[in-house]
């Protein structure tokens, strides 16, 4: 296992390096003036040379790279020119926000996505399989804007105008303020989410199950006279659950990066409309540490996801 560890992390210590000279060459080398981009098209000259000599422009290439991964291991993702604070202090201010919405739904998603596709695999064929396959269907081609406007449309904007306030039109309240105020905050944008991603989910469980009830040793755990509740549950879905770890670690990674398109529609102020932000005012540090951020939570899940491969099917040996 340790062995194991430390290969991976080595590996993901590369894929994180190769990103790292990727972010350096586009933002670093390939613009004319760097110092310029960096600092917004309202920074005035004295700002422009200020930056110039704090990142040390001026020096070869390979020294400012140095510099650049310098500052990144030591928590320095550089300053925010165009709110003039450093960009550490956007990312933690807009973290707790994408770390609420990515960890809600993705209980929701993942127990119901689990659920429907075990029913529906242990019922092919049948009316319920061919429901849950339905619902799977639906809401996998819907696109997550469109689910959330619609949720807002019924859930917030209807009801309000019947009298009925349950859910606020969008922002954020911090679990600061109490646990009733932040999941009433959250429970659509939690809802859009979930209902997009448990059609993947059911589809991919469903699959890995009856792939895995076929198998050998789950008729000899029946001839056993094993109750089926536990063959299904101990013996299937802890070996039919590999591609569904695998899955849910690559989606939890990648939105605890920033999910751009439901914070946007609920006005989250988390790390995915801070993103756009940037975008929009070309706010290049806070992209360049939205990027490596993102990069660097993909890297940790899929390790995460590797390890639980072993504990999760016996037959998996990770050395």
């Amino acid at each position: 296992m340790l062995r194991f560890l430390i290969r991976r992390t080595a590996l993901g210590a590369l894929v994180l390096w190769l990103i790292s000279m990727i972010i350096f060459a586009l933002f670093f080398v390939a613009p004319s003036n760097v110092a310029r981009t960096l600092a917004g098209r309202q920074a005035t000259p004295e700002t422009v040379a200020l930056i110039q000599h704090r990142l040390g422009l001026d020096l070869p290439i390979w020294r400012q790279y140095l510099g650049f991964v310098g500052r990144a291991l030591h928590g320095d993702l550089g300053y925010d020119y165009y709110h003039q604070v450093p960009v550490t202090t956007v990312i933690a201010t807009a973290a707790p926000v994408t770390l609420s919405l990515v960890v809600g739904s993705a209980i929701l998603w993942l127990a119901l996505g689990v659920f429907n596709g075990v029913m529906s695999a242990i019922r092919p064929r049948s009316f319920l399989d061919r429901s849950l396959t339905v619902f799977a269907l639906f809401f996998y081609s819907m696109p997550s804007f469109l689910l959330g406007l619609l949720l807002l449309y019924f859930l917030y904007f209807q009801l309000t105008l019947a009298g009925i306030r349950v859910f606020p039109p969008g922002g954020f309240a911090p679990l600061s303020d109490g646990i009733g105020p932040w999941v009433q905050h959250l429970i659509l944008p939690w809802l859009t989410l979930a209902l997009v991603s448990a059609a993947i989910y059911t589809r991919l469980t469903r699959g890995s199950m009856l792939d895995v009830l076929g198998e050998d040793y789950i008729r000899t755990a029946r001839s056993k006279g094993i109750p089926e509740r536990r063959v299904i549950v101990r013996h299937g879905l802890r070996s039919a659950l590999t591609p569904v770890v695998t899955q849910f670690g690559i989606d939890v990674g990648t939105l605890l990066g920033g999910a751009v398109v439901t914070e946007n529609v609920f006005s989250l102020p988390g790390i995915g409309k801070a993103s756009i932000d940037a975008i929009t005012q070309q706010n290049q540090p806070v992209i360049i540490a939205t990027v490596l951020l993102g990069s660097t939570a993909v890297v940790i899940a899929n390790i995460i996801v590797d390890v639980f491969y072993a504990v999760l099917d016996p037959r998996v040996r990770l050395n």
